[in-house]
């Protein structure tokens, strides 16, 4: 056996191509790594912007996390109905070049393939960004740890998307469970969540700054519209099935994250100070503690921080098969 075989996996005939297709179980992974990966940072955006009003701006977390969920809800409604009516993938290209014609398909597929490498680049940096954190002895070799991990995502998708998904499946699933028991934990004793004040020092403006940064929390939604094409049959009603799961999940982490955080006080710290803690450690550590939940737990939100960036390698060599 040949190096290349043994690393790639051996040359498939194009009629062994529906045996390599996925099922649900393989798609979460595959397809809602970034969707999933963005309730570790989207709440912290939101809070980083909020931390100008002080003991006030937890008081709105709340609010402007349900209305986050109702736009959630919306993409989710939408990203069905796309599924349905153009199964060939896609997603917002194929939606603009059918219904506004060619020039607007080939401006939201620049957009989409735009946005398909800067997730490349955006997740496995925040991965790593907040490993190095965890480890500050690791600041050095930061540069050499993005191209490690780069270099690894790549070899892997190679391999195939239903071995990707496979192998992605444990840390992904770890990352749910793990954060769902956290939650379900803080909810038993979590305080009422704090109410904004007549008058208080968080205006409109600042609001609707939250409410934009808090929305990176949607990133990764629509990979499954662009990917149909991976799913087994009925491809449609599968990928409908992943894209609800997706949402769903993704919709309680939110919820749960917003409600404990209300709850608690927690806000952003200044990522530059020596003793910072994402919202998320400090979330879990004042749950559970430092012991091994919270170990298993930030660990998991490593690993699927820096492995988020495979949605796109999933979906962008797709989107431009169908683009050519």
């Amino acid at each position: 056996m040949s190096i290349t075989t043994l690393l790639l996996g051996r040359p498939l005939a194009n009629r062994e191509a529906e045996g390599r297709k996925i099922g649900l179980f393989a798609a979460l992974p595959a397809l809602g790594l970034d969707g999933l990966a963005s309730a570790a940072y989207g709440p912290e955006a939101m809070l980083a912007v909020l931390v100008v009003a002080g003991a006030a701006g937890p008081g709105v977390v709340l609010p402007i996390t349900w209305a986050i969920l109702a736009l959630l809800a919306m993409l989710c409604v939408s990203y069905w109905q796309t599924i349905a009516a153009y199964p060939s993938n896609g997603g917002s290209y194929t939606v603009a070049r059918e219904n506004l014609g060619p020039k607007a398909g080939l401006l939201a597929a620049a957009a989409l393939m735009l946005d398909y490498m800067l997730n490349v680049a955006v997740g496995i940096s925040a991965g790593v960004a907040a490993l190095v954190s965890a480890v500050p002895a690791l600041a050095p070799h930061t540069l050499t740890a993005c191209l490690i991990i780069l270099a690894v995502l790549t070899l892997v998708n190679l391999r195939g998307t239903r071995e990707t998904g496979l192998l992605l499946a444990v840390p992904t699933y770890l990352f749910i469970g793990s954060l769902l028991a956290v939650l379900a934990a803080a909810l038993w004793d979590v305080p009422a969540p704090m109410v904004p004040q007549p008058g208080g020092a968080v205006g409109v403006w600042l609001v609707l700054r939250a409410f934009a940064a808090g929305c990176t929390a949607m990133t990764g939604v629509e990979a499954v519209s662009n990917g149909v094409g991976i799913f087994r049959d009925p491809a449609v009603k599968r990928a409908q099935q992943t894209l609800v799961v997706i949402c769903v999940v993704l919709g309680v982490l939110l919820l749960g994250i917003g409600h404990v955080v209300a709850g608690r006080g927690i806000q952003a710290m200044d990522q530059l100070a020596p003793d910072y803690q994402s919202v998320l450690s400090q979330l879990v550590s004042g749950v559970v503690g430092r012991g091994v939940l919270y170990n298993v737990t930030i660990g998991a939100v490593l690993f699927v921080l820096c492995l988020s960036a495979n949605t796109s390698f999933v979906g962008f060599p797709r989107l431009c098969r169908l683009v050519a």
